[in-house]
């Protein structure tokens, strides 16, 4: 068993920063942190590039989860619960087909949740059962061997747990300071359990192109504006979002946890102190990207990775 593989209890110093977070929870359900109002006065809608070509969209749910909503967008007491999701979505252009976000395998409260400490893994842990990512593809007539490569939005547990069920040559597709986050740390960061992506391909993408819509830098994955890459940098030091240009002409973007939902987006919220405190990098660059979202025009689909809800508007079954 590689040594890292289990980390059965929590250490001193995320137990401080669990109680720390529980302890600053209750004033902020009651006051929540308020939008600024300089930072959406900045946001410049910069455009993007046309789509030349169309991909299609497929989310193939995984697991389930029911939480409150006050914790999902701070201080929202209606509705009282959110139903949320692990999804993983696939993405079939005409170059390629991938996934982002290949969120969980079949065992992954015996293989993968272990890695996390006590208090988070029993928060984030989803319900049982769940679906393995082969059944997943297995539901759209595709198996594992036909997946050319991830592209994670962030490299938390929860995105790539279903890296276990791909061919160990699939590449993953990642920004390096994602990687470097992640992996080169002498023990994981929070939310992230590392067997997952232990031996993978890196692939390095690199946010090398010009601002899109509210984003400062992208990239343009194909070359044709069908996949572009963009800049969410906040929750994780290199998450990213992916902008699609799906058929029929629609812009979708799939925003990993950038929000959990879009209730948050709607009210312009950021996530409750606990969890947010110990899953958000960066808590003030997490909100402004909050901010850059609520700014978006209105033609682009915002579609949270735990959004059970949003993801399902994109469900595909056997014909």
């Amino acid at each position: 068993m590689h040594e890292d593989r289990v980390r059965p209890a929590a250490s001193l110093p995320v137990l401080a920063a669990c109680c720390g977070a529980l302890l600053a929870t209750p004033r902020r359900l009651l006051w929540p942190r308020r939008p600024d109002v300089r930072v959406l006065s900045a946001l410049r809608d910069a455009g993007q590039p046309p789509a030349r070509k169309h991909i299609r969209l497929t989310a193939l749910p995984q697991g389930t989860q029911t939480a409150p909503a006050a914790v999902v967008a701070e201080g929202v007491i209606r509705p009282a619960y959110l139903r949320l999701g692990m999804t993983s979505f696939l993405v079939e252009h005409p170059a390629a087909r991938f996934l982002v976000d290949p969120s969980l395998c079949v065992d992954v409260h015996r293989t993968v949740l272990p890695q996390l400490p006590a208090p988070l893994r029993k928060f984030v842990a989803p319900d049982r059962p769940v679906t393995g990512l082969a059944e997943a593809l297995d539901r759209v007539d595709l198996a594992v061997d036909d997946v050319d490569f991830a592209l994670p939005t962030h490299l938390h547990w929860d995105h790539v747990s279903g890296l276990l069920e791909l061919p160990s040559e699939v590449p993953v597709r990642a920004t390096p300071t994602e990687w470097a986050f992640a992996l080169n740390a002498r023990r994981p960061p929070l939310g992230v359990a590392s067997s997952p992506l232990r031996g993978r391909r890196l692939e390095a993408v690199e946010l090398d192109g010009p601002p899109v819509l509210t984003f400062d830098r992208s990239h343009d994955l194909f070359g044709d504006g069908s996949v572009v890459i963009v800049d969410l940098a906040g929750h994780t030091p290199g998450s990213v979002g992916v902008l699609l240009g799906v058929e029929g002409g629609r812009r979708v973007l799939l925003a990993g946890d950038a929000v959990w939902h879009r209730l948050q987006v709607r009210r312009l919220r950021e996530k409750a102190p606990f969890p947010g405190r110990l899953v958000d990098h960066d808590r003030g660059a997490a909100f402004a990207v909050v901010h850059r979202l609520r700014a978006l025009p209105s033609h682009v689909e915002v579609v949270p990775a735990h959004d059970r809800d949003a993801a399902a508007c994109w469900v595909r079954r056997r014909s």
